[in-house]
């Protein structure tokens, strides 16, 4: 699979680094070790001791706790200029992050946020792992405002594929979608008028849904949907953590 349009890395920008470090290690599996670098507090999630995501506490004044998603492009400042020309908008203006990658921080046309990132080692992590892998990322959904204008946005600017659509009724389609290439879809977006704002979900998967259900509980989340089975046989739980940044779990049994 190209690693071009693919997710590579997850961040969750926290109110409180320690509180999210404890809930999300106690509910996903992760593991957590610093990240060494030399501005502020960035803190590593590991899945069986590979580096998965990262936490940080450098928010926008006033935004909420909030995961963000980065898509593994060529060249960062091409891309961020595409999506420009497309209606969408910068948060973070391209940057170097030293030994990794440049950067930039995007919203498509609807608002829901996304980053880019061009790595130096394009080949070094990027090859999306096997989805049912315990505390890996196993969807990546989008809730929009108008999913077929999303589509088109998302489709000129990173070369995504069309996968099954799935009828949802009233609710319209749910698209699939997968990189350029590809042989398996990697997510899908939808319209979702209930939601407050358009927002990307990130769906971790974790060994058995129901024990994971529980400690989120316990945890302090809110279970928002589910746990219900899905096509394909996998079964989901949708949740708002004790921070109110939306999150997903997804187990191949219950």
């Amino acid at each position: 699979m190209s690693w071009h349009g693919n997710f590579c890395w997850y961040e969750l920008m926290a109110s409180d680094l320690d509180a999210a470090q404890a809930f999300y290690t106690d509910v996903v599996g992760w593991t957590i070790e610093p990240s060494g670098m030399p501005d502020g507090d960035y803190r590593l999630f590991l899945a069986d001791g590979v580096r998965n995501a990262g936490l940080t506490s450098a928010m926008p004044d006033g935004a909420p706790q909030s995961w963000v998603g980065y898509v593994a492009i060529d060249d960062c400042d091409a891309i961020a200029d595409i999506a420009i020309s497309l209606g969408g908008t910068i948060h973070r203006e391209p940057a170097d992050i030293p030994g990794i990658g440049r950067f930039a921080v995007l919203a498509d046309p609807q608002g829901a946020v996304f980053a880019i990132i061009a790595p130096i080692a394009p080949d070094d992590g990027i090859e999306t792992p096997d989805p049912t892998t315990p505390g890996r990322c196993g969807w990546h959904e989008l809730h929009s405002s108008d999913a077929d204008a999303a589509w088109g946005f998302y489709e000129e600017l990173l070369g995504w594929e069309k996968g099954e659509g799935l009828d949802m009724g009233p609710a319209g389609t749910y698209q699939m979608f997968r990189p350029a290439e590809a042989t398996r879809d990697i997510g899908g977006m939808m319209t979702n008028a209930d939601a407050p704002h358009p927002f990307w979900m990130f769906y971790f998967s974790v060994a058995a849904l129901g024990p994971a259900v529980e400690r989120a509980n316990k945890g302090g989340a809110k279970l928002m949907n589910g746990p219900m089975e899905v096509p394909g046989g996998q079964w989901i739980a949708n949740f708002l953590d004790p921070a109110g940044a939306p999150f997903s779990l997804v187990a191949s049994g219950q």
